[in-house]
């Protein structure tokens, strides 16, 4: 039988400076781990597009991402935002942290106000523009190209912003999430990132998007560094930086909530309990 768990958790908007902009993520630091069924649960009741757990083993911890719709192996905006809660919360003299996640290991870096992720590339693959994608975003592709995720380039920044697909169409596309992306005026690109297949409507600012995005463009443009702007309804602003198999990606991030789960598993099932007292024997 498992005892009651108190774990602590917070909200931070990931790839701004202010709060209600940028991507939130929910971060629970916790001692040890609970169940993935637990851990599946909280995602659900955050409703938010990522929940990141993370446990200290070693001199490194270990972290993993869930969406609404299962757990992911890459996600850019709650390693942002775990990094920014261990190394504000946990190990406020730490200059860096590493994750072992299912992408390998990860390492964050603070830089004065950004925190600098290093994550790997995915490898783009090029593949016919369809009539199926057309339908699905609602205007016709450019290019387009695979990774983990579908990348469909358009011809102006104003075209991603005006944008309004079909969801269940593009569930019916390859890959996992689906990325349009322009050249921008004031950025180097813009972007929109939706997810449907994962129950995330629109991704509001996507970190592992980008390792598909920034190399494109760096490749389009022959820049190493590239300034992108994630053109959702709250924004935020990630600067890439492409070096071969490996991409910097760093941002800033705000915290907007800390709060505490009071969540335990007995007998297979799920109790929640408010700040008062309580004996196990009331609950078994």
């Amino acid at each position: 039988m498992e005892k009651i768990k108190n774990i602590k958790q917070y909200v931070v908007d990931a790839f701004t400076d202010r709060v209600f902009s940028g991507n939130p993520a929910a971060v629970c630091v916790m001692d040890e781990w609970i169940s993935d069924n637990l851990m599946m649960n909280i995602t659900k009741e955050n409703n938010l597009s990522e929940t990141a757990f993370a446990v200290k083993e070693g001199k490194m911890y270990k972290l993993r991402w869930f969406t609404p719709g299962g757990e992911v192996d890459l996600c850019g905006h709650a390693t942002l935002g775990t990094a920014f809660v261990i190394m504000n919360y946990y190990e406020p003299e730490a200059e860096n942290v590493s994750f072992q996640t299912l992408s390998g290991i990860l390492t964050v870096k603070k830089d004065g106000a950004l925190y600098e992720m290093d994550f790997p590339v995915y490898n783009l693959k090029k593949v016919d523009v369809t009539d199926e994608m057309e339908e699905a975003i609602g205007k016709r592709p450019l290019e387009a190209y695979i990774g983990r995720d579908l990348l469909c380039v358009f011809d102006d920044d104003k075209t991603i912003r005006q944008l309004s697909p079909d969801l269940e169409k593009i569930k019916s596309l390859e890959g996992l999430l689906l990325h349009v992306t322009a050249a921008g005026s004031d950025y180097d690109c813009v972007s929109r990132s939706f997810a449907p297949k994962l129950n995330v409507p629109e991704d509001p600012v996507c970190g592992s998007g980008h390792c598909h995005i920034a190399p494109y463009w760096t490749e389009k443009t022959g820049k190493r560094d590239i300034v992108a702007y994630q053109a959702s309804d709250r924004g935020g602003v990630l600067y890439c930086r492409v070096d071969g198999e490996r991409i910097r990606i760093s941002g800033k991030a705000a915290v907007y909530s800390e709060a505490e789960l009071f969540v335990g598993e007995y007998k297979n099932a799920y109790y929640a309990v408010d700040s008062c007292s309580i004996d196990e024997e009331d609950i078994k």
